[in-house]
């Protein structure tokens, strides 16, 4: 199950003037294409509702369950040398906890997928005592104003993110003065971590169950190389989605979580969707596959260079 509302991301390239985004709709489409079952459970405005992107989740065999919003998110995203300046069109309504569809409610894993801080806290409480959760920690660290800037917020204690198995994390979308262990205090002891940092790959912190002054354990990754960017948006989103998918179906990886390929196949998906605009760029599990392949054979061939 993925949750979240639907942003809309202002563009100039197509005649709506935008295209459909957000972590619910990358989330969603990601695991499906990757061959797990997906339900969706995607907040929408009006324009939202109807939009054609919807159909590339029902086609990829996402169950998609609307939940109609009076105000969606709306972004502005411009890319710029120094990072991205996130500008806000327009800010979420909540998505209530009581939408999930009874026969949902048992599933064994969730992406609690927020873009704009819309997923109360009573949201800790629906995936089930055994379930997996991911979350993706940014769409809970933003300050939305419309027609301002997106500013960040310090992360703070908050049940979604202390109910998560998995947290994903930009590392930009945190104070540089915010060290991982400070991070990671905010995380139940046993979850994991992951913090990507773009084309200079990523870590995974995990922690011992029930020890909280035991070390972390760190594992660092290597990004997988783009054959070409054309859209940046959603990478981060595709990241945790994979990683989360490997985690909820190891066999995805051939059970070698411990070697390190459910890192390669988050790494792998999240180099794809940068080569495709929007939605359209979600790699399929053959691609991603192929990827996998290519990034293993330049490793390889570094190694005896």
């Amino acid at each position: 199950m993925v949750v979240g509302a639907a942003a809309r991301d202002l563009v100039g390239d197509d005649p709506r003037g935008w295209r459909l985004g957000g972590g619910v709709s990358y989330s969603a489409l990601t695991t499906a294409r990757l061959g797990l079952p997906t339900g969706a459970i995607v907040g929408v405005d009006d324009a939202a509702s109807t939009a054609s992107e919807l159909d590339l989740l029902r086609q990829a065999g996402v169950e998609v369950h609307l939940v109609r919003l009076d105000h969606g998110p709306v972004f502005e995203n411009i890319e710029r040398p120094e990072g991205r300046l996130q500008l806000c069109g327009g800010a979420s309504d909540p998505l209530p906890a009581d939408v999930v569809p009874e026969a949902w409610r048992d599933a064994p894993g969730w992406i609690l997928a927020p873009v704009a801080g819309e997923l109360p806290a009573r949201w800790a409480e629906v995936p089930r005592s055994d379930a997996f959760v991911a979350v993706g920690w940014q769409g809970l660290l933003r300050e939305l104003v419309a027609g301002e800037a997106v500013r960040l917020v310090a992360p703070r204690p908050d049940p979604i993110i202390r109910r998560a198995d998995l947290v994903g994390l930009s590392r930009d979308d945190v104070d540089r003065g915010m060290g991982l262990a400070d991070l990671y205090a905010l995380l139940r002891r046993d979850a994991s971590l992951a913090v990507t940092r773009g084309d200079r790959g990523g870590l995974v912190a995990h922690g011992a169950h029930g020890d909280r002054d035991a070390a972390l354990e760190l594992r660092h990754y290597p990004a997988v190389p783009s054959h070409d960017t054309v859209d940046p948006t959603g990478a981060g989103d595709v990241f945790l989605a994979a990683l989360a998918a490997a985690r909820i179906e190891p066999r995805l990886v051939g059970g070698r979580l411990s070697q390190g390929l459910d890192l390669l196949l988050a790494a792998a998906a999240a180099s794809l969707v940068l080569e495709g605009p929007g939605l359209v760029g979600v790699p399929t599990r053959d691609a991603v596959r192929i990827r996998m392949g290519e990034a293993v054979q330049r490793r390889t061939a570094a190694r005896h260079a």
